[in-house]
Formats: C-alpha cells, structure tokens, sequence
C-alpha cells in the first residue's frame, strides 16, 4: 500500500524533473527508469522525496501483536511507546528499506540494459575494406579530419572551421574534396557529437555540389568515449606525434571499419548506451560490462597478426602482460604463420594456451584450419572427418565445403523398422492381417536425420557430437565472423532539417540507445526521436529489447512533434495513430 511521492523543492525553478513535480506511484508499480530519475532529482536537490506507508495500519498491527489487554494498567504505557518508537525509529527504518530495495531492483535493470546494449554496439558489422573521411565536429576549435586506408592506418590529417564562429563553408568543402579525390574515400565519417548536425548538413552540400569518381556517402558514428581513448596512455603510445582531438578523429573512423576492435580501447562505461549509468554500482557496473566486452571478443574471434594488446588482453586466457609479449613477439619476428607459435610466447603457458587458442586466428597461415574456431587440440578430428567426407585441406582453404551436409547425409545409419499394427480389438485373419501392417519407414524430418548421422560419426571418430556439430558448423564458414548477421550501418548522402519534419512521414532510422520505456532513433536530424514502448509493436511487449537492440535500422513514422523542445515521436506499429488526433 505504500506511496512514493516527489514535490519540487522549488516550484518556480525550470529543470528535467518537472514531470515529478506533484509525482506519486504505489512502490509495487513503479517503472525502474523513474525511481532513478527520482533519485538523481533527490540528489541534485531538485526533488524532495518521501514515501507514504498505511501508518495507521500498521500502528494497529503492533497494537494487536503487544497489547493483548486493553485494561492492564501498563497498556497506556505500551500505547504511546509503540507510537512513539514507530513515528521516530521504526517507520524511518522501513523507509530506507523501502528505498533501498528499490534502487538495487532499479539498478540491477539498468546494469542488464547497459550491458545487452554495450553487446549490441560491439557486435555492429564492420565496414571493411573502405578508405574513410573521418570528422570530429566541433564549433569553435573546428572540425579535426582524419583519413585512414582501407585497414584503419592513418594516412592525413586537416583542420576546417565550417561552423560559428568562422563559418568557412566553401573553404572547408573545397578541403574535403580535395582530400575525397586525393586517397579515393569511399565513406565520410562524422561523429555525433557537439556540432554533428550542422556538419552534416556541410557535408551533405559538398557532396552534391561536387562531382566524384566514385559514390561517395557519410553517416554518424557515436563518439562516446571518443576524448577518454584520445587522451588515454594507450592512444599516446599509438600515436605520440598527433594532437590529442586527432586522435579522436581517428578512433570516430576506425569505429566504422571495426566497432570492436576500436572500442574494447575505451572503458566500457564510457560508451554511452543505457540510462543512468553514472547512478548505478559502478563496480557492479564494471564487471558486467568487462564481462560482455570478453564474450563478444571470444565470439567474434581475434586477427592474431593484427590485434592490438587492448584487443588481445580481452581473450580468454591472456592477460594484459601476454598481450603485450605476444605483439612485441610478432614485431621482433613477423607474422604468425601457425598456432603453435603461440607457445613460444613469454608466460604463456600450456593452460593459457588451451584457453586462448580457438579464439586467435591466422587468416593466411599455414594451416587453413588456423582461421577457423577449431582448437588444435581437435584438429587430428577435423583432418579426418574431411577425409571421412572426401575433403583436402586446400579445399577448406578455398572454401568448398558448401556441400557438406549433403555428403553428411549419404553416411550409412542403421535405423529400426518400425511396425505399424492393427488396432487394437479388431480381429483379422489370415493375409487381410497381413495386408493391414504397415512395414514402411517411420519419416524423419531432414534435421533429425543429420543429427543421426553426427552421431554415427562421432562414435566413428571418438569425439563427442557437441564438439563434432562445432567443428562441422566451422568448417561449413571458415573464418565467419557474426557479426555479418546483425544489421548493417545506415548510409545517406543528403540531410534533413527539423523544420523539414512532419506527423505521418515514415523514415529509415538507426538505434542509437534502449531503455526501459522506449528506444531512440536516429533519424537522420539532430535530435534522436523516441519510440515509446506503447509504440513499438502492435502486440503488447514488456521490454523494448523483445523489438529492437542497439544498431537495428528499423522503418518508423512520425507521429508528433513537440518544436519548442525539440522533441520527436515515432512509432513502429503498422497504423500509428498521431499524437495530434
């Protein structure tokens, strides 16, 4: 039965809490989202906050529990000790109790947001193979451009001013071109930051003013974390001659090519994605995201010749010592060409090895199945199932195995015949029985039958059939990466005003961030417009991740527009209705 209330503490005062002015909710329904916000608003003193419990209740309750003769001399006494002692000690107490289990419910949620969405921005496909443009917009320092090749390696650096104060439109799209036509960019780069829009809206002029060789496009890469990586020791010892704001130029770019690769450099708080992350547990907050970042560098694998130690250090079994043995290692020597280099590593021992090996991949070495998650501990296994199937291992190279399933099902199985009998209290003679059973094959869906023939030839190769399924699933796509299954990035050529916004147009968007009560998304202006969790779906869900995670395209309509402060509704349901209806 109990209450939580907020009230301004002052009432004249223009802040992001207004809507808990005159706020109240019975604690069993309270969303998690706002006993954050009420928090954060009690702790900037912008709130005052209280809950209001049955007192009276409750006061009875204890009455009834310790008073058991209303006339006993001592009554008066237990009355006004157990009013006394509820009013100054024990309603308090139930309060912070209250409260406290609360903020822990708040924040464990908030945690698990964080993390499914810090998973999501690190499993973003990588763009790969492009040269980029990449701009750290910015109003009165200018915007810093960075070029990079086709493997994220810095080529060229530049700094235009576009923007106010100096407004050099001309001169800085003259520059980008220049450079556009110089190292063939393919994409532009622009982080989402302070003055991301109005360069934009620069870059989107200069590409259809001028006229390239090629199809030239940009898109908005989260800069989160950006200015930490720059400053960090890690990004000065990557690049000790470069300004600090080029450094971050250079990460916005890289996040394109390779989201993980440059991200796991940043301390995953630092990222950005989920609500109130500076309000919750931070060591709580800390391990789960090293936790997440760790599963995603283990799933999607690590290029042992390029890895940086901030990469390395992620993988299962090698520490941030190894890590930088293992590069310091591959610069004394070269390239790996084999796994089994691995144990020449200082302090990688026989254990670190058997954990960290099926997760670091040699692309060209000498045995293709190098580039695969298969462990060497298994590759006899492998090397005979390929034979078992009529495969080399040039064939793994070149990727043939296409078929494998196909020849997967011409091995042999012994199945039971099964017989189908009369039914039961009819009574046939002679062949009219005879002719009444059924001695066809029971039919076996296609994928029940592959897994029988696994089995067949695990026991054959006396392997287990999880770890045979592994080393087929491999060999069918060796050296995939899954991240090629998760939404692509959106690219645009031209831009869109606020002013250009109206209720009913439907869009392409991108999300940039979940919470509990809807999803942000960008939409190609310079605020992210909002789908609500009531207009996500046309079917009733209770948590927007059932719908959309962070880096989903997702097709939207606007159905408000709130111009004075400049805000954007939008909704995914197949027949939105306007706010304004």
């Amino acid at each position: 039965d109990a209450i939580l209330l907020s009230e301004a503490a002052d009432e004249d005062e223009k802040t992001v809490y207004e809507m808990y002015y005159k706020f109240e909710e019975p604690v069993n329904k309270i969303a998690n989202h706002r006993i954050l916000a009420i928090n954060r608003g009690e702790k900037e003193k912008k709130l005052k906050v209280k809950l209001n419990s049955p007192d009276e209740k409750i006061i009875n309750y204890l009455i009834s529990k310790e008073i058991t003769n209303e006339n006993a001399i001592t009554a008066e006494y237990y009355l006004s000790s157990i009013q006394d002692s509820y009013k100054r000690l024990i309603a308090p107490s139930i309060e912070r109790e209250i409260r406290n289990m609360l903020t822990e419910r708040a924040e464990e949620e908030a945690i698990k947001v964080f993390g499914k969405n810090t998973k999501n921005l690190l499993m973003v496909p990588p763009v790969k193979d492009v040269r980029i443009l990449a701009v750290d917009p910015s109003f009165r320092t200018g915007c810093k451009l960075a070029v990079l090749d086709g493997t994220g390696k810095f080529l060229e650096e530049a700094v235009i001013y576009p923007n106010e104060p100096r407004n050099e439109v001309e001169k800085s799209q003259k520059l980008m071109a220049e450079l556009i036509n110089k190292f063939d960019i393919d994409v532009i780069t622009i982080g989402n930051g302070t003055a991301s829009r109005e360069t934009e809206m620069v870059v989107s002029d200069m590409l259809s003013k001028y006229t390239f060789p090629k199809k030239v496009t940009y898109t908005i890469v989260s800069e989160a974390g950006a200015s930490v990586y720059s400053a960090s020791k890690l990004a000065q010892e990557e690049y000790p001659k470069l300004d600090v704001t080029i450094r971050g130029a250079i990460s916005i770019g890289r996040r394109l090519q390779d989201p993980l690769a440059e991200l796991v450099k940043i301390d995953p708080k630092s990222i950005g994605v989920g609500q109130y992350q500076h309000d919750v547990n931070q060591t709580k907050l800390g391990q789960e995201l090293d936790g997440v970042v760790e599963d995603c560098v283990n799933s999607v694998g690590v290029d042992l010749n390029t890895a940086s130690p901030a990469l390395l250090q992620y993988v299962s079994g090698i520490t941030k010592t190894i890590s930088k043995n293992l590069v310091k290692y591959r610069e004394q020597n070269g390239k790996f060409i084999n796994r089994q280099e691995l144990m020449k590593i200082k302090m990688l021992g026989d254990k670190a090895f058997e954990q960290c090996a099926g997760f670091l991949r040699i692309s060209d070495g000498e045995n293709p199945l190098d580039k695969t998650a298969v462990h060497p501990e298994t590759y006899e296994i492998a090397e005979k199932l390929l034979k078992k199937l009529g495969y080399t291992i040039e064939d793994l190279r070149s990727g043939t195995l296409r078929d494998i399933n196909e020849r997967i099902m011409k091995i042999p199985v012994k199945e039971d015949k099964k017989v189908k009998m009369p039914a039961k209290n009819v009574r046939l003679k002679g062949f009219e029985a005879l002719a009444q059973i059924n001695f066809k094959e029971d039919k076996k869906p296609s994928g029940e039958k592959i897994k029988d023939r696994i089995k067949v030839l695990s026991e054959e190769l006396n392997v287990g059939v999880p770890t045979l399924t592994d080393i087929i699933e491999e060999l069918k796509k060796p050296g995939r990466d899954p991240r090629d299954e998760m939404p692509k990035v959106v690219f645009r050529s031209d831009v869109m005003n606020f002013e250009d916004m109206k209720v009913g147009m439907k869009l392409t968007g991108t999300v940039r961030n979940v919470v509990d009560f809807g999803a942000f998304v960008d939409i190609g202006v310079k605020q992210d417009g909002l789908v609500h969790l009531s207009e996500m779906s046309d079917k009733y869900i209770k948590n927007p991740m059932e719908v959309v995670q962070v880096g989903d395209t997702v097709n939207v309509t606007i159905i408000s527009i709130d111009k004075e402060r400049q805000r954007i509704g939008l909704s995914m349901k197949k027949s939105p209705r306007s706010k304004n209806d």
